[in-house]
């Protein structure tokens, strides 16, 4: 027997321990023993919040039959469910200071810490189909960004941004990771969940690293979310699905197809680069906003399924019972509300429900969208539940009664007989991951505890990821249906027509038609250059100034001066870097891009139908009128609007109303084009074709509206 130890003879602990009602461990007993004293021995449990010390006078020294013993006693309340790594280790010099690598001698064992497991009430799982057990799914989806505040310098930093980070870091660096083991070490087999990461966030979590802003918090800011994301559920699918995404955050249904495939392109990269994992095939677009004319720019990105808020599709049914002002929207436009009726409406109780909800149509299916040429283009659209989605914002179990609220909609399943084995409800709760209490410790550490511990005492419910759910439950290809445009309850309801980004709209000036003008404006120009130029060193400083302009923060908080200038700021510079190549092109007969169309948007929002009046709800006029924005660096000869109805197609001039009235200094501002719709021409579709100077001919997508 040595004087000084050689080596750790053994390590004597649990493999596995329920936590207590507390819902952290027990108290328990480690020991291990060597072939000689140890000068300085320590045990470093390593949890998914950070490490636990344990040294000095917490470890009881004896000898026995000359085998040195080390105790340590691990006092309650001390870790969060999950998977334990113990750190054993000792060090042959009592001066640690004057110890090189050698002289530590280390073990490592896991510990499994599983949640607590309270008496359970008697579940009743009632029976479908065939004797198949009912079955609801569900999934949670937490969504991380921060834009730039300069739009035109990555490297702008000052206080604000320095609080907002600091405060952030743990929805930045450990949270998920601590959820997700939570998961594993519960031993759901599906479990895990889905996030969404903006490219600016990621970009600026970096240099946080490398500059050591934040008191230098984000050090290896990514390090866990690496280890997590390689972990598998059984059927292989990551835990952790880091989704498809748009890399500044730009509110795609609003912006040109090429600019969607290009945000999504390069936020794949980053995603790569800084997780170790490619993103996912399914997108949770920004703000959850979803019209179908993104369908096939999605499609050309590589995206299979997409996420959106559930209200939409209730409100695309022939007899949605409209909740009236409670809801937030204005009454659907018949136009949208195609989809057949249900009778299973439910009125949610003990949360917020603003409306009604249909449980049967909780479950992904295909949404297709059809172009001006008549070709069909579909995806999977995966459903977020606006109302439980909102309550699990709140913090999880505790602020949502997941028991409580999920056994409602299940009940209105069993008792409408709406239970489909091949295709069971599957929804997803969609918020914050960084904000209130969706972005809290508590969230992702007790109140998870909590949720893993329900369900593995509850089989009528299951945590599942989007990717097992499909594969799983296939949607059916040959089924299509049709969801509303519109975005989360966080965007201020998040309307059929996007208001939140066409802020005051009816009056003589409005800040966010005035970014869109201009953004149009500098969209065509760079899709100019792209088209004309091909590799030119500056088109990726001006590919990299544009996306950045299209992120959608510039436009939600209107009215403060320094999101209201940000558009035009990145449009000025990209532009001032090119005037002399783009008239280059113009005056070499070079410019092969047609021009650029905003997305139009219809007023009154329903002609004929509902308007908002003050706290109430007024007839609106039969008259509506559409409005777009236009450009081309070669100037306009034509733009006009195709309408479709019973009676056939019609072609009307649009009028042109010259450049909208910048006050932001905007050197390129696209032109304001409006024209009349025909009154009580009922269901009709139409689009916007425009024609440049060069003869370059744009179509626009296909849209709809009813005029009553």
């Amino acid at each position: 027997m040595t004087d000084v130890f050689t080596r750790i003879l053994r390590i004597d602990l649990p493999t596995a321990l329920q936590c207590d009602e507390s819902g952290k461990n027990p108290a328990f007993t480690l020991t291990f023993g060597t072939d000689g004293k140890i000068p300085f021995p320590q045990v470093i449990l390593h949890a998914s919040d950070g490490q636990r010390l344990i040294k000095g006078d917490a470890l009881q020294e004896t000898v026995s039959a000359g085998e040195y013993l080390y105790t340590a006693s691990i006092p309650a309340g001390l870790l969060w469910p999950g998977e334990i790594t113990v750190q054993v280790e000792g060090c042959r010099k009592a001066d640690i200071r004057q110890a090189g690598g050698g002289d530590w001698i280390k073990e490592f064992h896991r510990l499994r810490l599983a949640p607590s497991v309270k008496a359970q009430p008697v579940i009743h799982v009632a029976t479908g189909p065939g004797d198949t057990p009912v079955k609801l799914y569900f999934g949670i989806h937490k969504h991380m960004h921060q834009p730039y505040y300069n739009a035109t310098d990555r490297m702008y930093w000052d206080g604000e941004k320095d609080s907002i980070f600091g405060a952030r870091g743990g929805p930045y660096t450990h949270f998920i990771p601590t959820a997700v083991r939570q998961y594993v070490g519960g031993g759901l087999p599906h479990a895990g969940l889905s996030t969404s990461w903006s490219g600016s966030l990621i970009e600026q979590l970096d240099r946080c690293a490398a500059d050591g802003l934040c008191g230098g918090c984000f050090g290896g800011w990514n390090n866990e979310l690496r280890a997590v994301a390689q972990e598998k559920t059984v059927l292989g699918h990551p835990r952790v699905d880091f989704v498809a995404f748009g890399f500044f955050h730009p509110l795609m249904a609003l912006i040109p197809d090429r600019d969607i495939v290009k945000q999504v392109v390069w936020h794949r990269d980053i995603i790569r680069s800084a997780f170790g994992i490619e993103a996912s095939s399914v997108m949770f677009p920004p703000e959850t906003a979803f019209h179908i004319r993104m369908i096939p720019a999605l499609n050309q990105a590589g995206v299979k399924a997409v996420i959106y808020d559930s209200i939409h599709r209730f409100r695309a049914c022939k007899d949605y019972p409209y909740a009236g002002i409670n809801e937030g929207m204005l009454p659907p436009n018949p136009a949208d509300q195609v989809n057949p009726p249900v009778s299973d409406w439910l009125q949610l109780r003990n949360i917020w429900a603003g409306s009604r909800i249909s449980p049967s149509l909780l479950k992904p299916e295909y949404v297709q969208y059809e172009d001006p040429d008549g070709q069909i283009h579909k995806i999977i659209a995966v459903p977020a539940e606006r109302y439980i989605g909102n309550e699990d914002a709140r913090g999880g179990f505790g602020a949502l009664q997941y028991p409580d609220v999920l056994g409602q909609v299940y009940n209105q399943i069993v008792d409408s007989g709406s239970f489909d084995p091949q295709h069971p409800p599957f929804f997803l709760l969609h918020s914050d991951g960084d904000n209130h209490g969706g972005g809290a410790d508590s969230y992702y550490n007790h109140n998870t505890g909590q949720l893993v511990q329900w369900l593995q005492g509850d089989p009528r419910f299951e945590l599942t990821t989007v990717h097992d759910y499909l594969d799983r439950f296939p949607p059916d290809p040959t089924q299509a249906a049709h969801i509303e445009p519109g975005s989360w309850a966080g965007a201020d309801n998040g309307d059929p027509q996007f208001m939140k980004w066409f802020s005051r709209y009816d009056q003589p000036y409005s800040p966010d038609l005035n970014s869109w003008a201009v953004l149009t404006a500098f969209q065509n120009v760079a899709h100019t250059l792209e088209d004309s130029d091909p590799g030119k060193p500056w088109l990726d400083d001006i590919s990299r100034l544009l996306l950045t302009a299209e992120t959608s923060c510039y436009w939600y908080w209107t009215g403060q001066h320094i999101w209201d200038q940000q558009v035009t700021n990145a449009a000025n510079a990209g532009y001032g870097m090119v005037k002399s190549a783009v008239d280059a092109i113009v005056s070499a007969g070079r410019d092969r891009t047609g021009p650029t169309i905003f997305a139009p948007w219809v007023t009154p929002e329903n002609p004929g139908g509902k308007r908002w009046g003050q706290g109430c709800l007024l007839d609106a006029p039969r008259e509506g009128t559409v409005h777009t924005f236009v450009y081309d660096v070669s100037g306009l000869k034509r733009v006009t609007l195709v309408l479709r109805a019973a009676t056939g197609e019609t072609h009307l001039a649009m009028t042109d109303n010259g450049p909208y009235p910048s006050q932001t200094g905007a050197n390129i501002v696209a032109n304001y084009y409006t024209a009349k719709l025909p009154i009580g021409a009922g269901d009709v579709r139409y689009y916007i074709e425009a024609e440049d100077n060069k003869g370059n001919v744009s179509r626009g997508a296909l849209e709809r509206v009813y005029l009553a």
